[in-house]
C-alpha cells in the first residue's frame, strides 16, 4: 500500500549555504548550516513563517543540530569545535551552556538529545563517544570507547539508558549508559553508517550510510531483522514517525523515502531536487495527517502533508 504526499510549502534560499540539519519541536523547525546563523520557523503557521534568527551562533557554520523530543532543548556543533547547547523560553530560544570540554575543531561530529533533553551524545573523529548530564553542570558522565574509527552518526533511545553510534568503518555500537558498558557490537554494514536511529519505543535501531541499505536492528538481542533496499545513493539521514510505524530516510541523490515498518517496504519517494538532502524530519502531527521536512545542498526547506485524511 502507497501513500501520497503533496509539497504544501517550500522556504527557498532559507540560508545562504547548504543546510545540514533540522530539528524539530511541536510548534518550531530549526535549521543550521555552513553560515554562522540557526533560523528558527513556526510550524504553526502553513507558510511557516521565520519566527527568530540566532545570528553569529557557529563563526565557521554548523554541520550539526539536534532537539529533544519535548521540545525544550537544543544543542549545536559547529566546524571550530564549540558545542551549544539552547534553551526556549515563549518560543524564543537562548543559549544556556556550553559544552567546554573535547571543544577543538573537528574533534566533536554528530551529536543526539535523550527525550528529555537530559543527556547530550556526541561523537569524536577517533572512535570515542561522550555522554554530558545537561542538569549536572553539563558534566561528562561517560566516555565510551570503539576501534577507533571516525564516529559519523549517534543517537539516544528515548529515556536516555543507550547509546548507539554508526562509524566510517562501517561499525555499529550500542552502550548502556547505566552501566558504562558496550550493550551490542551489530553486525557491520561494511561501509560508512551514516545516520543512525532508535524506534520510539527503543526496540528498534535503524542504520544507513554508503550501503545504500537501511538496516533494522532488534536492540535487545543484537539481530538484524530486516534490510529496507530501493535507495541508489548513499543515505544521509533518518527519522522515525512518532508512532514508530514509518521511517522517513533522504539520500545523496535528493531522494527522500517513507517506509512501512509493518510492511518492510519502500510506501513513498520524492523529490524536490536532485542535490543531496542532508537532513530529513517528521513534522508535528496535525489531526490525521502526517508531514515531514527535507533540506540539504539546493539551500531550501521543503514541507510535505499527507494527501489524504482529516
Amino acid at each position: 500500500m502507497s501513500k501520497q504526499y503533496l509539497t504544501t510549502h517550500t522556504i527557498d534560499h532559507a540560508h545562504p549555504t547548504d543546510i545540514f540539519s533540522l530539528g524539530t519541536t511541536p510548534t518550531q523547525i530549526l535549521s543550521a548550516s555552513g553560515s554562522s546563523s540557526i533560523r528558527i520557523h513556526s510550524t504553526n503557521n502553513p507558510d511557516f513563517p521565520l519566527s527568530q534568527t540566532l545570528e553569529k551562533v557557529h563563526k565557521l557554520g554548523c554541520h550539526h543540530l539536534t532537539t529533544s523530543r519535548n521540545g525544550q532543548v537544543a544543542a549545536s556543533v559547529g566546524f571550530g569545535g564549540e558545542v551549544k547547547i539552547w534553551g526556549v523560553q515563549d518560543a524564543q530560544w537562548s543559549e544556556s551552556r556550553k559544552i567546554v570540554d573535547g571543544s577543538k575543531a573537528g574533534e566533536i561530529w554528530a551529536i543526539a538529545l535523550s527525550e528529555d533533553g537530559q543527556y547530550l551524545a556526541a561523537t569524536s573523529f577517533d572512535g570515542r563517544i561522550n555522554v554530558w548530564d545537561y542538569l549536572a553542570d553539563g558534566a561528562k558522565i561517560r566516555e565510551f570507547e570503539t576501534k577507533g574509527s571516525f564516529g559519523m552518526s549517534i543517537d539516544l533511545s528515548a529515556d536516555g539508558r543507550f547509546t548507539a553510534s554508526g562509524h566510517e568503518n562501517g561499525g555499529i555500537y550500542i552502550f548502556n549508559n547505566d552501566t558504562g558498558r558496550l550493550f551490542q557490537s551489530l553486525p557491520s554494514l561494511v561501509k560508512p553508517v551514516r545516520a543512525v536511529a532508535f524506534s520510539p519505543g527503543g526496540k528498534l535501531l535503524a542504520a544507513a550510510g554508503d550501503s545504500k541499505v537501511i538496516a533494522l536492528y532488534d536492540v535487545s538481542s543484537g539481530e538484524q531483522v530486516a534490510n529496507l533496499t530501493g535507495h541508489g545513493a548513499w543515505i544521509f539521514s533518518l527519522d522515525w514517525s512518532n508512532s514508530g510505524e514509518y521511517l522517513l530516510s533522504g539520500a545523496f541523490d535528493g531522494k527522500a523515502k517513507v517506509w512501512s515498518i509493518e510492511q518492510r517496504t519502500c510506501v513513498a519517494t520524492h523529490t524536490e531536487t536532485e542535490k543531496t538532502l542532508w537532513s530529513v524530519k517528521w513534522l508535528p502531527k496535525t489531526g490525521r495527517n502526517e508531514g515531514f521536512a527535507t533540506a540539504g545542498a539546493n539551500r531550501s526547506i521543503s514541507f510535505y502533508r499527507e494527501a489524504t485524511g482529516g
